[in-house]
C-alpha cells in the first residue's frame, strides 16, 4: 500500500459488519490501517468489532476494538476518551452507523422513527461534539460522514426515515464544513449507491428478493450504468481519498458512489 494515512488516527463508527462478508465499516478499518493509520474500531457488536480488528492485527497493523452504541453520549465520551489515551490524536472521524427503519408516514412506527434518528443523526452530532475539541487543538482533522444516494432520490421502497436521516447528514456535514474550516478541519459526506453489503442483503432488501435473492440483485444491476452492485470497498476506497492529503482541499462535498444510479431518471 502507499501509505496515504501514515502516523494518523481514525475511529471508524460501524467498524464492524452485521453479517458474514465485508460491510462498509469493516472494509474502512482494515483499508485505513493498511494505509498506515492507527485505528479504533466501534461496534456496538463486540464480536464484530473484535473480527475487524483481528483482521488488521493479522496484517501487522494496529487497531483496538471497542464496543459501543454511538447513540449515547456516555459511550462516545468513552470511546474518543479512549482513542485520546491510546494514541494522543484523533486525525480522522468516520460515521459509518446506520440503520434501516421501514414504513412510509402513514405506517412508520414513531419509535422506531426516533431510533433511527438517534443511530444515524444523533450519533454524529455526538461523535462530532466530542472529537472537535481534540482536531481544533490539532488544527486539522477530518470528518467522514456516511449518507446515501436515498438522500437525494426515491429508490423504490418505503423507508421514509432513512430517506430524511439521510437527508440530515448532507445538511450537517455542510455546517461543520462551514463552521471549523478555519480550525483546519474537513468535513465531507459519502453517499452510496446500490450495494451489495450484509446490511443490504440482511435488512434492506430481503422481503424484496423473494426465494431468490441472486435473480433479484442481478435484475437490480441493470438500472445501474455501470451494470454491477457496488461493495463495501467500493466505499472505503472513496472514503480513504477523502481521507488523506490527496483530499486536502475538499470539503463540504457530497461524494457520490454510486456507479451512474443518479445520473439518470428511474432505478
Amino acid at each position: 500500500m502507499t501509505g496515504r494515512l501514515d502516523g494518523k488516527v481514525a475511529i471508524v463508527t460501524g467498524g464492524g459488519s452485521m453479517g458474514p462478508g465485508w460491510g462498509n465499516g469493516k472494509a474502512a478499518s482494515v483499508l485505513f490501517a493498511r494505509e498506515g493509520a492507527r485505528v479504533l474500531v466501534v461496534d456496538n457488536r463486540t464480536e464484530a468489532a473484535e473480527e475487524a480488528a483481528a483482521i488488521v492485527a493479522g496484517e501487522g497493523g494496529t487497531a483496538v476494538a471497542v464496543t459501543a452504541d454511538v447513540s449515547r453520549e456516555a459511550d462516545v465520551a468513552r470511546l474518543v476518551a479512549d482513542c485520546i489515551g491510546r494514541w494522543g490524536r484523533v486525525d480522522i472521524m468516520h460515521n459509518n452507523v446506520g440503520i434501516v427503519v421501514p414504513g412510509g408516514p402513514e405506517d412508520v412506527n414513531l419509535e422506531d422513527w426516533a431510533r433511527g434518528h438517534d443511530v444515524n443523526v444523533t450519533s454524529i452530532l455526538l461523535t462530532c461534539r466530542h472529537v472537535l475539541p481534540h482536531m481544533k487543538a490539532q488544527r486539522a482533522g477530518v470528518i467522514l460522514n456516511v449518507s446515501s444516494i436515498a438522500s437525494l432520490r426515491w429508490l423504490g421502497a418505503p423507508y421514509i426515515s432513512y430517506n430524511a436521516t439521510k437527508t440530515a447528514i448532507n445538511g450537517m456535514t455542510r455546517a461543520i464544513a462551514a463552521q471549523y474550516g478555519p480550525d483546519g478541519i474537513r468535513c465531507n459526506s459519502i453517499l452510496p449507491g446500490l450495494m451489495r453489503t450484509p446490511l443490504v442483503e440482511g435488512a434492506v432488501f430481503k422481503s424484496l428478493a423473494g426465494s431468490d435473492p441472486d435473480a433479484f440483485f442481478a435484475a437490480r444491476a441493470g438500472v445501474v450504468p455501470l451494470r454491477r452492485w457496488g461493495d463495501a470497498w467500493d466505499v472505503a476506497e472513496a472514503a480513504l481519498f477523502l481521507a488523506s492529503d490527496s483530499a486536502r482541499y475538499i470539503t463540504g462535498t457530497e461524494l457520490v458512489v454510486d456507479g451512474g444510479v443518479t445520473i439518470q431518471a428511474g432505478v
